[in-house]
C-alpha cells in the first residue's frame, strides 16, 4: 500500500452511493473508508491533529530557547549594570535579568514554534478536519497505484467536490 485517493463529499447519501460504486467495480472493501459522522473520525483513520505537532515542537525548541534566553538575559544585565530592582543587589538584578530572558525564551518557543508547527505540520490534514467538521464525508481508497487510479475514475463519476492523490513517501 502507500497511495491513496481522497474524494471528499458533501453528503452521507453521495458518499454511501460512491462507496456501493466501488464495491459494483470491483475494489476491495477492506481497502475503501468512508470517514465522517457515522463512520470513522478523523483520529481512527489517522489524519493527525495539527496540535500535537504544534506542541511537539514548541517543547523542542524551549529546550535550547529557554537556557539561551537566560544566558542572554543575564549578559545584558552584565553588560548594561541596569538596576531593576535595588532591594535585589547586584547579583540578585542579573538573576532577574536571566530569569526575565529565560521566559523571553519560552515565550517565543510557544509562539514561534507551537504557530509554526501548527500551520505547517498539520500538512493536509487540517483543511480535511475542517471539511468533516462542515458535515462533509471523505471516501478514501488506499493501495497499489492501478488500484487508486481505478478508483479516482470511479468517483469521479459522483461529482465530488475534490479528488485528491497522495503517494506515502514513507513506503518508497
Amino acid at each position: 500500500m502507500g497511495n491513496y485517493v481522497i474524494a471528499v463529499l458533501p453528503d452521507r447519501i453521495q458518499a454511501e452511493e460512491a462507496y456501493s460504486g466501488l464495491e459494483k467495480e470491483s475494489v476491495p472493501l477492506s481497502q475503501v473508508s468512508i470517514v465522517g459522522r457515522g463512520y470513522k473520525s478523523a483520529d481512527e483513520f489517522g489524519f493527525i491533529d495539527p496540535k500535537q505537532p504544534a506542541k511537539k515542537q514548541a517543547l523542542l525548541m524551549s529546550y535550547w530557547l529557554v537556557p539561551f534566553g537566560f544566558v542572554a538575559g543575564v549578559a545584558f544585565s552584565l553588560s548594561t549594570q541596569y538596576e531593576l530592582f535595588q532591594w535585589a543587589g547586584t547579583i540578585g538584578n542579573h538573576i532577574i535579568g536571566g530569569l526575565l530572558g529565560a521566559i523571553a525564551g519560552a515565550m517565543g518557543s510557544f509562539f514561534v514554534g507551537g504557530g509554526v508547527g501548527l500551520s505547517v505540520g498539520s500538512g493536509d490534514a487540517l483543511p480535511y478536519r475542517n471539511r468533516l467538521q462542515e458535515g462533509k464525508y471523505l471516501v478514501i481508497v488506499e493501495g497499489a497505484s492501478s488500484l487508486t487510479n481505478k478508483a479516482t475514475r470511479i468517483l469521479r463519476q459522483y461529482n465530488p467536490e475534490s479528488v485528491q492523490g497522495y503517494i506515502d513517501s514513507n513506503q518508497v
